[in-house]
């Protein structure tokens, strides 16, 4: 089932150069997609068109069988879409971590014993039920964003969408806001569409959009995109370290397979070697 239905959508900001050419995709229920692209390839202005902060000036989008285009609809398409942005201080708002996880549901008039199960499911979810009384200015850069989820979550949303929210971090706080959301992709069944820059946070993927100029340049499973290294090249993306590695090998005539992503594939491929 399409949680997400975008048809020959285009939008652009001065309606001179299009920031997003139409785009046609879906996103189903459940799945894992990876959006990448470098900067001003349009990945960004898709977050916004999913949960309605900017409008297609043409074509249609879906969401969750909601038109975005119907603004009687835009309420109810947020709560379904929920967006994690770049920098976690723009959206915390409270002093206190439980507060500002409560901050959203308390503007949709959820009750109050409602709030306090969901401000534990939330900070359960992403591994800082220990930090509810704390003040998110202590916070590493890392646990502020996993509080940015908690915060997105409280909300119950369908649809998570990751815009950039790792370019911020240092390499241990980017793998812990990726953890959490293949854990919950995994466990929970949140829809995860996570928009990024770098190669590496892709190989968990169901499914990787690859973005040039405003339009999808490459569409496929993590393997079928890094397969493509000619095109990958031509798009201004490199492949992640271990892929990188694993051919270098194979150039050396090292028996190991091709097409592996992970530090753990690279792994077990030299093990099986010995």
């Amino acid at each position: 089932m399409s949680l997400i239905n975008l048809e020959n959508v285009s939008f652009s900001y001065d309606k001179r150069i299009n920031a997003v050419s139409n785009v046609t995709l879906s996103v189903e229920q459940g799945q894992y997609v990876a959006i990448i692209g470098h900067n001003g390839s349009g990945k960004s202005t898709l977050a916004k068109l999913f949960n309605g902060l900017v409008l297609p000036d043409s074509g249609s989008l879906l969401v969750d069988g909601l038109d975005v285009l119907n603004k009687k609809h835009l309420l109810e398409i947020r709560k379904r879409v929920g967006v994690v942005f770049q920098n976690p201080d723009n959206q915390l708002v409270a002093s206190i971590v439980e507060d500002d996880v409560a901050f959203g549901p308390e503007n949709l008039g959820v009750n109050r014993n409602e709030i306090g199960e969901r401000i534990d499911f939330a900070l359960s979810s992403v591994g800082m039920q220990n930090f509810r009384h704390s003040s998110p200015t202590r916070l590493s850069g890392g646990q502020k964003q996993r509080i940015a989820i908690a915060g997105v979550l409280a909300l119950k949303p369908k649809i998570l969408v990751l815009d950039e929210s790792t370019a911020m971090l240092d390499p241990q706080g980017r793998k812990d806001v990726l953890d959490v959301a293949l854990k919950l992709n995994k466990e929970q069944k949140v829809t995860v569409i996570n928009i990024t820059h770098y190669m590496d946070e892709v190989v968990s993927a169901d499914k990787v959009i690859v973005m040039n100029k405003g339009k999808i340049a490459m569409s496929g499973t993590p393997k079928e995109i890094f397969r493509q290294k000619q095109k990958i090249e031509e798009y201004k993306l490199e492949l992640p370290l271990p892929a990188i590695i694993a051919d270098k090998l194979i150039e050396q005539g090292v028996g190991i397979k091709d097409g592996v992503l992970t530090e753990r594939e690279l792994a077990e491929e030299l093990c099986r070697l010995k």
